[in-house]
């Protein structure tokens, strides 16, 4: 790497970490002990001394830092000791994967001094005029020992770029106080999401990305324990492997989440993969090397930062796969490929998103801000028309998607319900000392899914150990019938299962409104029933109860009441068909929203939830209308019409059933002509407001081709002179290879979501718009966009870094950095953009600046 001219030190509390496994005998004849497993030791530097080496990797720089050499110093009862038992497991979550690694099976805890603090080290050759000092303060009394701090922090006049990874968050400290007086301006304060949490801070976890980024604001806002960490310039707080909010204050706070989309905080690693320590300390190393970049490339400290944290995760991640290795006493821990970029990575910079969070007390557009939103300037419909027709996968690159089973869900509510509900069914399954069923209430229209939506959830979990079984209440004629169903529950129980159980229109009538609930009180509370005068214990199970009546909690309630007299009538009702003891019983419960739209105002992605469902019905129910590259053959009319009519009268089923009632066994494309008559489509939707639908203008992906060919002659002659060994861009467009049209089509589809990174949307209008001209500031912006998605795209598909362009051997020149792309290949870029607003224009696309992101901010 280059930059060898600049100057690294790190310092702060140091650990060495005891690692002990076990291996077993091939041959037990012999000696005795041969017949027990061989434990092993063996040390490995923890603390500043791992973050060091890890700093070292990243950079390719000899790092000032403290050191130890001698193995006997190992030994000294002063030295902080942390002992791990290790074990041999699978490297990657993949069935498929044989390659093993040693990961930590349990951390078995700490050995120190018996007075005093732990033993510090001084920095081998330290410099004052070091440009970046990173500091590792464990809070084990480097804090507080200035004798040991980089002389760069402590000699007046200097000013380097201080990295402060800290784990207990602490404005009273000497180490704090001195950073804040003197370096607040060039200070990076790096906390794990965790140890926040561990100080009471309130930020949830693994729900969605909106909820957690939005806990953080609203902690940061108005914590008075967190406001000394509201006054840092530059403050990251890295959530598990998978996402990291980067916070900075230089007069007016903002924070940007960066996330991935196909992982929420803690997915990454799962429960069988065990543990690994020093994740922060490697998220901090590829923040450091991309801070180094900053200095050298001269650009600005948050540019760097951000680019940073996306080498952090990246780095981080791949760290924790290596692990120790399948032989722990080799020496090459940490496995440096943790920060050099492989061509078949499974996971690239490209890969994490990044987001401006919402910095609002407004709880109503705390609760109506979804990333789907401003990621993607592009109309909702189009997004959900290419859900349906390309796959979410393809469709919903840049925008978080939480997948349990065979469900998949985009909706912020649904993912965070579904979350909750995950959470729950974890810890019940996994207790030992459960006496009593998980209580867990079901709200939905009729049709909306569920059934469908918990089953995924539950079988996500656990699928050989859970037993659905299903009980409508409806259909009980006595409370007999009843006892018979927990008979079948206790029997599926005691054969070592865990039955989940759909209690299906629970609130229905019997002798009474909300008849059954009495019934259900003792089984839930203590887990038995009664029969006659025998008591038999239940045993564990999960309860569901499905409501038939009410849509949603608070229409069960009587929440969403607002007549006063009709409300006391109601709780009065309520109250004397014990509700509210069965409600306190209840341990969480989800809303289902299902394929309708629940509030005009608020509910906007319910288009994304009708695409998901109808892709999903396609894959399922006609595979053969999905093609070899996933593209599903249906008619852009009956999509339109599938996704934008106002209402299915009986939500999930009718969509399913329009789906079996079109002519499709043989079709090759659902047309038209495949679709039932209208008298049949009358039960399920408005049949004339379907066929308006039908027959309207397509979206903007139909006009796909004439954009992509637009685009490609009309920069043909910026590519003549930058691209003279592409002959491929210097052909008419039927004469182009097929790898490169989609490549200018992938281009066209994703201009949208270029635009809204300068906050423009495109919108379609009846007559040739005026093309609006982008400032030289907009088009770099944009340039540099296209320029990643390009490289991720290429990437993606096995090419790589060359000096030439080779179809063959995939190597092309312009797979670099954007900071590292020459000017000519950066103008290319920015010529290309700046084609786009009259491209658009002559299809009758206005670019158009952005208004509202949602309905509540029409109202402040």
């Amino acid at each position: 790497m280059e930059n060898k001219n600049l100057k690294i030190v790190v310092s702060g509390d140091v650990c060495i970490n005891v690692l002990l496994w076990r291996t077993y005998h091939q041959c037990t004849e012999g000696l005795s002990w041969h017949q027990y497993p061989e434990v092993h030791k063996n040390y490995k530097i923890g603390g500043a001394l791992l973050l060091s080496k890890l700093i070292s990797l990243s950079t390719g720089i000899h790092i000032l830092s403290p050191q130890i050499q001698n193995t006997d110093v190992l030994l000294q009862e002063d030295i902080l000791t942390s002992t791990a038992e290790l074990e041999l497991l699978a490297k990657t979550n993949d069935e498929r994967d044989d390659d093993k690694t040693y990961r930590v099976k349990d951390f078995l805890g700490f050995t120190g001094p018996t007075s005093g603090i732990p033993k510090l080290f001084p920095i081998i050759d330290d410099d004052e005029n070091a440009d970046i000092v990173v500091l590792d303060d464990e809070d084990n009394g480097f804090n507080s020992n200035k004798e040991f701090w980089p002389l760069a922090i402590k000699t007046p006049g200097k000013s380097p770029i201080v990295i402060y990874k800290i784990n207990n968050p602490n404005s009273s400290t000497e180490l704090w106080k001195h950073l804040e007086r003197f370096y607040i301006e060039n200070t990076i304060v790096v906390i794990n999401g965790d140890d926040l949490r561990s100080k009471g801070v309130n930020i949830s976890k693994g729900l969605s990305w909106e909820k957690t980024a939005l806990d953080f604001v609203w902690q940061i806002n108005n914590n008075p324990d967190l406001s000394f960490l509201a006054n840092c310039r530059h403050l990251i707080v890295p959530f598990g492997l998978e996402g990291a909010i980067y916070y900075r204050n230089e007069g007016v706070a903002k924070s940007e989440l960066y996330f991935l989309t196909y992982e929420l905080e803690g997915d990454f690693i799962k429960e069988t993969q065990g543990k690994m320590y020093g994740l922060t300390s490697c998220f901090v190393a590829g923040l450091t090397r991309n801070i180094m970049l900053g200095i050298h490339n001269k650009e600005e400290l948050n540019k760097a930062i951000g680019e940073g944290i996306r080498e952090g995760i990246v780095a981080a991640q791949k760290y924790f796969i290596y692990g120790f290795d399948e032989k722990v006493d080799k020496d090459d821990f940490p496995n440096p490929k943790a920060f050099i970029e492989g061509e078949n990575d499974f996971i690239y910079k490209e890969h994490i998103q990044d987001v401006v969070i919402r910095n609002s007390n407004n709880p109503n557009c705390q609760t109506c801000w979804y990333i789907i939103k401003d990621k993607s300037s592009t109309n909702l419909a189009e997004i959900a028309y290419d859900i349906v027709k390309n796959g979410d996968k393809s469709a919903l690159k840049f925008i978080p998607i939480a997948q349990f089973g065979n469900l998949k869900a985009v909706d912020r509510a649904e993912i965070e319900a579904y979350r909750s509900i995950k959470n729950l069914l974890v810890e019940y399954v996994s207790g030992k000392n459960t006496n009593r069923p998980l209580s867990i209430a079901v709200f939905g229209t009729p049709g909306s899914g569920k059934s469908f939506g918990v089953s995924e959830v539950a079988s996500s979990i656990a699928p050989k150990l859970i037993e659905k079984l299903n009980f409508n209440l409806s259909q009980f004629q006595t409370n007999l019938d009843l006892i018979v169903a927990f008979h079948k529950i206790r029997d599926v129980s005691l054969q070592g299962k865990v039955p989940l159980i759909f209690f299906d229109e629970f609130d229905s009538n019997f002798d009474g409104k909300l008849g059954w609930l009495k019934y259900f009180l003792a089984p839930m509370q203590d887990g038995i029933f009664r029969e006659g005068d025998s008591v038999h214990p239940i045993g564990k199970a999960i309860f569901v109860f499905a409501g038939g009546t009410s849509s949603t909690y608070k229409e069960f309630c009587g929440e969403d009441i607002t007549d006063e007299n009709e409300h006391k009538k109601f709780i009065k009702e309520f109250q004397s068909a014990k509700g509210p003891d069965f409600i306190s019983r209840l341990r969480g419960y989800v809303n289902i929203l299902g394929p309708n739209q629940i509030d005009e105002k608020w509910d906007q992605l319910f288009i994304i939830r009708r695409a998901m469902l109808l892709r999903s019905l396609l894959e399922r129910k006609t595979p053969h209308l999905i093609n070899e590259r996933g593209g599903a053959q249906i008619d852009n009319g009956v999509l339109r019409a599938l996704l934008k009519v106002s209402r299915y009268k009986h939500e999930s089923r009718s969509m399913e059933a329009i789906l079996e009632m079109s002519r499709l066994s043989s079709a090759k494309k659902w047309e038209q002509s495949h679709l039932p008559s209208k008298n049949q489509l009358k039960l399920h939707v408005d049949e004339e407001q379907f066929y308006h639908q039908l027959m309207r203008d397509t979206f903007f992906s139909e006009k796909l081709e004439k954009l992509s060919k637009d685009i490609h002659y009309k920069n043909l002659r910026f590519h003549v002179d930058t691209h003279k060994q592409n002959l491929d861009c210097l052909k008419s467009w039927q004469d182009l290879s097929e790898e490169h049209k989609n490549s200018i089509r992938d281009q066209v589809k994703h201009i949208p979501r270029a635009l809204q990174r300068v906050n423009y949307e495109v919108t379609s209008v009846n007559q040739k718009p005026e093309a609006v001209k982008f400032t030289e500031r907009e088009l770099n912006i944009l340039a540099e966009y296209e320029h990643k998605r390009w490289s991720l795209e290429k990437k993606e598909a096995g090419w790589k870094h060359g000096n030439n362009i080779d179809v063959k051997k995939k190597t092309h020149p312009s797979l670099l950095p954007w900071d590292r792309l020459p000017i000519d290949s950066k103008n290319v870029r920015i010529e290309d953009i700046k084609a786009w607003p009259e491209i658009l224009a002559d299809s009758n696309f206005s670019i158009e600046r952005l208004k509202f992101l949602c309905y509540c901010e029409t109202q402040l």
